[in-house]
């Protein structure tokens, strides 16, 4: 079961070790919740399993974020004053997030990083490391000569209210921040090489009635529309998500965001009004979890399938 997180080559491969030790000449099912990955096609073919696939994160978001349509902490799109350009939440920087520093280069080099709602560590509280060494660890500077200089020039940003900066996967939070933002930046789990997967920070924007840019894996928009959901074409250039470069993608998200910085962004925070309000009614009255529904189902009678030799 690699359900939650995605498959890393790297740091998973003892347990695909023991799994095709253990394993002999016995069928193997291996559910993810990754489509069209590298890192599965070399998990298929090292242990002889046969990959079976649904959204966990799907029903991760619809668990997690159930109810806030009956709340009253949000306000209506039509009465937001749009004052900032995005808003973008980073806290773990180190391990497999190095896209998280890369844009928080872009940010700095951009000069975003005060006119707009970003959090970030100088230290990432899970590995550590501070910004600086994370580049070097990660050869990032290897892609950009200059980024260590506008590292050092980050200091810790943490949102009002809060001492440093917080874990809120399983819940909503700053409201009145993202009321001010015309788009919520989406910083997701996973932003290099080729595979679609998407977890629940995809789905908060949807919640909290916002547009949304996505820092993540080429096509993501595009897996996105495949559950129903729509993006933000008709407003705003969405073509970095067919950028294969995963570091020239980085850097386009951030120009358009710098971009974005000198529109009139009450103006295109109306046009996205229809849209906000279809993902929203999409994610709240049902119709994604009978997509979900649908998948697992098959998922299941697929797996079935499979052991049944039919």
């Amino acid at each position: 079961m690699f359900d939650q997180e995605p498959i890393q080559q790297h740091l998973h491969r003892p347990t695909f070790d023991r799994i095709k030790n253990f394993s002999g000449t016995k069928k193997l099912a291996m559910v993810t919740s990754e489509q069209y990955s590298e890192a599965v096609d070399w998990a298929e073919e090292f242990t002889g399993a046969r990959q079976f696939y649904y959204f966990f994160h799907g029903w991760a978001a619809l668990d997690w974020y159930r109810g806030y349509n009956r709340s009253f902490t949000m306000a209506p799109p039509e009465q937001r004053k749009i004052t900032k350009t995005f808003f973008s939440p980073n806290r773990i920087i180190g391990g497999q997030r190095r896209h998280r520093v890369a844009m928080l280069y872009h940010f700095q080099k951009l000069g975003l990083m005060d006119t707009n709602w970003i959090s970030c560590p100088k230290v990432c509280p899970i590995e550590g490391w501070d910004l600086e060494n994370i580049a070097i660890k990660q050869k990032l500077e290897l892609k950009h000569v200059d980024i260590i200089k506008y590292l050092q020039q980050i200091e810790p940003r943490t949102f009002p209210g809060e001492e440093t900066q917080t874990m809120s996967s399983y819940h909503l939070t700053n409201w009145q921040e993202t009321a001010d933002c015309l788009l919520y930046h989406v910083s997701e789990t996973v932003a290099e090489g080729q595979r679609w997967h998407l977890t629940e920070k995809t789905f908060k924007p949807i919640c909290q009635k916002m547009p949304f840019v996505l820092t993540a894996t080429q096509g993501s928009l595009e897996y996105l529309r495949e559950y129903g959901f729509k993006t933000f074409s008709s407003v705003w250039d969405e073509s970095y998500d067919e950028e294969p470069d995963d570091f020239k993608r980085f850097e386009m998200v951030a120009n358009l965001l710098k971009d974005l910085e000198s529109q009139d962004r009450q103006a295109l925070y109306e046009k996205c009004i229809p849209i906000i309000e279809h993902n929203y009614n999409h994610f709240y009255g049902g119709e994604f979890e009978k997509l979900l529904w649908n998948e697992l189902e098959g998922m299941l009678e697929d797996i079935n399938d499979y052991f049944s030799n039919r």
